[in-house]
């Protein structure tokens, strides 16, 4: 081959060679500009993450966080793969949210970590239970004599339990609630549509809302949330607080069927509305946690406790009407076997100590025949939902 298509062939490759330079830098370049993209797009996710989570922290901070003691909670045993809540709804008038004031709603709600199925036990106020000081007194009165801490020792005391985190909310928080969320519907009889007209009075002025009388007649009513809690509230009606207790579990399953539906927006509303008025012993980790399994939950039974039930103006020693149980020990054991799964569970020697106590002071005897053979009166038998 000659000189000159040597130089020609050489000039042709370098041609070539200079053009896959080219197409490489740009195959290079782009890959870059990919990286860069992908790099920027993650970082905004992160932001956007932070920006979430820095939200939920700035909302959470409404709440009254509170420590507990847990030395003070007399948790009596591991109940396995469920979390155990003491719910508590304050009778307050000026939105104390600890001790020196009556816990008119107690609720022990038991959440399955593996299934996410919610059961929510309701605790008669006027039950007659064992105190810390080793007194026996109705159950609303633990709340008022040492706020949270005594409340949920008390419940684990005398129910084997190992509740060691607490919700407390004043009644105003619940009619803010159902107001935001629009309102909600119940099946009322004319007796409780009457009553709810009347405790409206009071809740309208507690709550500072304005109070219109609804129409007295059976059948479902909507209602806001004056006249929600006015109706959580009645006691004068066939069934008196066992009937009440029923009511409150129905407003509160109301309110959450309610609240899984509602938007962004309104329980962004709701959580500056209400958190100022809720104590809680969670951590902002816990609360978040369960924010984001909020959708996962159902609610799939509810109940009042004692199952077995009377009331008695004869309680030795004492004064006024209290609710007793009828069997204590049989009682805890069905508490377990409904809210635990746990068949053949046997009750604590303390909580068999309290049952022998509680037959001393009222004379209730084990199983309604044995009551009835004392006392004359109602036994109320109460099942679940």
């Amino acid at each position: 081959m000659s000189k000159k298509n040597n130089k020609r062939m050489d000039k042709r490759n370098s041609k070539k060679h200079s053009r896959m330079s080219r197409e490489e830098r740009r195959r290079i370049r782009k890959r870059r500009r990919r990286k860069r993209i992908a790099i920027l797009a993650a970082e905004i996710i992160i932001l956007l993450i932070l920006c979430v989570v820095a939200y939920g922290f700035f909302k959470l901070g409404k709440l009254d966080f509170r420590v507990l003691d847990e030395e003070k909670l007399e948790a009596y045993q591991d109940t396995g793969p469920y979390t155990n809540i003491a719910l508590f709804g304050l009778d307050s008038r000026n939105d104390e949210l600890e001790g020196g004031v009556q816990s008119d709603c107690i609720m022990i709600a038991s959440i399955n970590n593996e299934t996410n199925d919610v059961k929510i036990l309701s605790v008669y106020r006027d039950t007659l239970l064992k105190q810390k000081d080793e007194t026996y007194e109705k159950a609303n009165s633990a709340y008022n004599r040492g706020g949270p801490e005594e409340a949920i020792s008390l419940l684990n005391r005398n129910f084997d339990l190992d509740i060691r985190n607490y919700v407390s909310v004043n009644f105003t928080a619940l009619v803010n609630v159902i107001d935001l969320l629009g309102g909600i519907d119940l099946e009322m009889t004319s007796e409780e549509a009457d009553w709810s007209n009347r405790y409206a009075v009071e809740t309208s002025e507690v709550a500072g809302k304005e109070c219109i009388d609804i129409e007295v007649k059976d059948g479902v009513q909507h209602v806001d949330g004056v006249h929600a809690v006015a109706y959580a509230r009645i006691r004068y009606t066939e069934g008196y607080d066992f009937k009440r207790t029923e009511r409150q579990r129905v407003v509160l399953n109301k309110v959450a069927e309610k609240a899984k539906k509602a938007n962004l927006l309104t329980l962004s509303n709701i959580v500056d509305e209400v958190f100022p008025m809720v104590s809680t012993s969670f951590s902002m980790k816990d609360m978040l946690g369960f924010a984001a399994n909020i959708l996962d939950y159902e609610l799939v039974e509810t109940g009042g406790f004692p199952y077995q039930v009377t009331t008695s103006e004869n309680v030795r020693d004492h004064q006024g009407a209290y609710v007793v149980p009828i069997d204590f020990v049989e009682n805890v054991r069905q508490m377990h076997q409904s809210l635990f799964g746990e068949e053949s569970y046997e009750p604590s020697k303390e909580v068999q100590e309290i049952g022998d106590v509680i037959m001393y002071l009222t004379g209730v005897l084990e199983g309604a025949e044995a009551y009835n053979t004392i006392f004359e009166g109602d036994i109320h038998n109460e099942g679940t939902q």
